[in-house]
């Protein structure tokens, strides 16, 4: 059997020997919309819930994805700043913020890899600074004790609108409403306190009414006071399936069922050997983001078993903070990991390790990528130099009647074990 796994932007392939069994672990083919954009403004002018519309002479600000989160812009952003202008709303008075939260940076120049020219043309556009303490303002706390400090020029709008999509979170249980301005706009301290939670058993994927974490984030959209949100079910290619627009969690409420309707996935046992990836690019840009993929498919991996990561990460770990607390003296395993996150605590960054680390504990991590293989030794995992070599290692540790699967949308599939 030929498999074809998404790879960065492009695809790896392989061979499976014949009588092995193999199976698919994917999301529900759906069909995209025949025209994203129609479906776009058919929600933003019907929108969920109630909510108000911006006046004129008042000033707006859009929450918007970073590079590392697929966004179709070209789609989402024109009926909103149609709306925005319909209402009398000055083009000088609206701003585009880069909802980060503690992901890397992006510079001006790295703008247009996620808006249309037209959009930095016409509007101011600046990125959310997590570490900027003068740049933030503080909210208060919430219920469960998280400081809540929020990007001040979002919170100088009069009128605030979050753009993203709705997916299968791992431990927020899904993305979508709030969360690109609750976490996307927060302060490190915010970000540190809310994540923290990820330890709670309900903090997990798909979870959401019991989930701390996730209603953490609902918490904290609520004192910030989000006014309008436009969100978009993607396929695993990044087509518009659905489009929702208004009350943020009126959103969440009709995108979620709907979601887990598509990305739920059944399987009857736990395999011997996963073949996974993210979905390719921007989903695997870096270690950071490619470990959700990891998460998802060592959901469905046995315990002792062998799990193949295809991604390419061109920019590296995407954390120095998770490189630097990987490089000290006496963390040579993954059990050295899990012990001492326990006793230093949680913080963005070192989380990554613990994530990685839970899952690569359970069972063998070979990570096929554009990386330098003493680089990803140093990280735990095994580098695997082209899927092919990897998959024949694999077997040849596996008995002849090991279970296969395969994940090549990790990011946006539910494993669900039938015995659960």
């Amino acid at each position: 059997m030929r498999l074809k796994i998404p790879y960065g932007e492009a695809c790896l392939t392989a061979g499976i020997p014949e009588g092995l069994a193999v199976e698919f672990v994917l999301p529900k083919k759906e069909p995209a919309a025949e025209d994203p954009a129609a479906a776009v403004m058919a929600a933003v002018y019907k929108p969920l819930g109630e909510v108000k519309p911006p006046r004129a002479g008042q000033t707006v600000a859009i929450a918007i994805n970073d590079k590392t989160r697929p966004a179709p812009h070209e789609h989402l952003l024109p009926p909103v700043l149609a709306g925005m202008r319909h209402a009398g709303v000055r083009d000088e008075d609206l701003l585009f913020i880069i909802a980060t939260g503690a992901h890397p940076q992006m510079g001006p120049e790295e703008y247009r890899a996620i808006l249309p020219a037209d959009v930095l043309e016409t509007y101011r556009v600046v990125c959310h600074d997590a570490a900027d303490e003068a740049r933030l303002r503080h909210l208060g706390e919430t219920s469960r004790g998280t400081p809540v400090f929020i990007n001040s020029d979002y919170m100088a709008a009069d009128y605030r609108i979050v753009i993203g999509n709705i997916e299968p979170h791992q431990f927020q249980g899904f993305s979508g409403g709030v969360k690109s301005a609750a976490i996307g706009l927060a302060g490190v301290e915010t970000i540190n306190r809310n994540h923290a939670m990820m330890s709670h058993p309900m903090a997990k994927l798909g979870s959401y009414d019991e989930n701390p974490a996730r209603q953490d984030v609902e918490e904290i959209g609520r004192m910030i006071g989000v006014d309008f949100a436009v969100n978009v079910i993607l396929s695993p290619e990044k087509r518009i399936i659905k489009a929702l627009a208004g009350d943020p969690e009126a959103i969440m409420r009709q995108g979620i069922p709907e979601v887990r309707r598509i990305a739920q996935a059944p399987v009857a046992a736990p395999f011997d050997l996963m073949i996974a990836s993210p979905g390719g690019h921007p989903k695997d840009i870096n270690i950071y983001q490619s470990q959700k993929g990891l998460a998802h498919a060592a959901s469905a991996t046995r315990s002792g078993g062998e799990l193949i990561l295809c991604a390419a990460c061109p920019q590296g770990s995407g954390s120095a903070d998770y490189e630097n607390w990987m490089m000290q003296p006496g963390i040579r395993t993954h059990r050295d990991v899990l012990e001492r996150f326990a006793r230093e605590g949680f913080a963005v960054g070192r989380h990554k390790a613990f994530q990685v680390a839970r899952d690569a504990a359970r069972a063998r991590v070979t990570l096929v990528s554009e990386l330098d293989d003493a680089f990803v030794r140093k990280l735990l995992l095994e580098p695997g130099a082209e899927l092919q070599t990897a998959i024949d290692c694999a077997l040849e540790l596996l008995p002849r009647e090991a279970r296969i699967g395969v994940m090549p949308a990790a990011n946006a599939t539910m494993p669900v074990l039938r015995s659960q």
